[in-house]
């Protein structure tokens, strides 16, 4: 058996991944059924399975009338596919169909739909829904889907072990953040990127979101965080167009990630999912959760 990785650095992972000559989702399927102590084809079919939970997720969240039980957000993923079917969209199909699939990933989990967090509940939408649409544009085979979430998954583990994924600890950069940065770099392998220019995919979409605060309206996992997911997608797309044309980041992925712990250290606690501050305590923030919980 190999030395087990210990996924503490995506600089770490990526030198490994050019050492065997393999692609970063590779290396982690391999490197984790050794973890896990399963076969690798045992591991495939587990993360074969979230795939078919994000398509699910999707399909769910795109219902008309269907609202989350507070019954402050639902539909939204209806209108948004509207307005691309008709052609009323500013920045094409590609990024209209990226848009649905996030709100649409993010409303079934405001509806207590079953969904991936991936890494959080938060931020379902993001990762599903920039690697579906870009299965549906170059009709890609759900095998290479399943393997760029090992790519995915690896990310985010290096991004868990030296920050947070989570808002409580460290705002919105903490799960848009690291969803933005899974699937940026999910998306250079599955378009053909090197390991090297995945890092970089990375690091420019965790920088993108560097201080953004989780200020959730009601405490509840819908205003704004249903609409973060479609800017979190936005980002993602941002980060993998410019890795792949070759745009490099001049602060490795690593250092960015200990930037954003640091930055989610400084951030006051009212701004880290307490609903506390921002526009959970706008006026109109503070009549919803009024709405809601009377």
């Amino acid at each position: 058996m190999d030395e087990l990785l210990k996924y503490d650095s995506v600089a770490e992972l990526v030198v490994e991944a050019e050492k065997r000559g393999l692609k970063l989702s590779e290396l982690v399927l391999k490197t984790q059924a050794q973890i896990a102590e399963k076969t690798e084809a045992e591991m495939f079919a587990q993360m074969a399975r979230s795939l078919e939970v994000m398509k699910e997720s999707v399909q769910e969240g795109m219902s008309r009338e269907k609202r989350s039980a507070s019954g402050l957000t639902g539909g939204d993923a209806f209108k948004m596919n509207e307005a691309l079917m008709g052609g009323k969209t500013i920045a094409g199909p590609f990024f209209g169909k990226a848009m649905v699939k996030a709100i649409a990933v993010a409303q079934t989990n405001a509806c207590m739909g079953r969904i991936v967090a991936s890494p959080t509940a938060g931020s379902c939408g993001i990762l599903p829904s920039a690697l579906l649409t870009l299965q549906e544009e170059r009709n890609i085979p759900d095998k290479d889907l399943v393997m760029a979430l090992f790519t995915a998954s690896a990310i985010g583990i290096v991004i868990a072990t030296n920050a947070s994924v989570a808002g409580a600890a460290g705002g919105c950069q903490a799960e848009c953040g690291a969803a933005s940065a899974m699937a940026a770099a999910a998306m250079v392998e599955l378009c053909g990127g090197t390991p090297k220019q995945c890092e970089h995919a990375c690091a420019i979409a965790l920088k993108n979101i560097l201080g953004l605060v989780c200020d959730p309206v009601a405490g509840l996992v819908e205003i704004p965080c249903i609409k973060r997911n479609a800017g979190g997608v936005g980002n993602a797309l941002v980060a993998a167009e410019l890795a792949l044309a070759g745009v490099e980041s001049h602060i490795p992925a690593d250092e960015v990630i200990v930037a954003m712990k640091k930055v989610g250290d400084m951030m006051s606690p009212t701004l880290k999912e307490t609903a506390e501050a921002g526009l959970a305590t706008t006026p109109t923030g503070k009549k919803l959760c009024e709405k809601v919980f009377g």
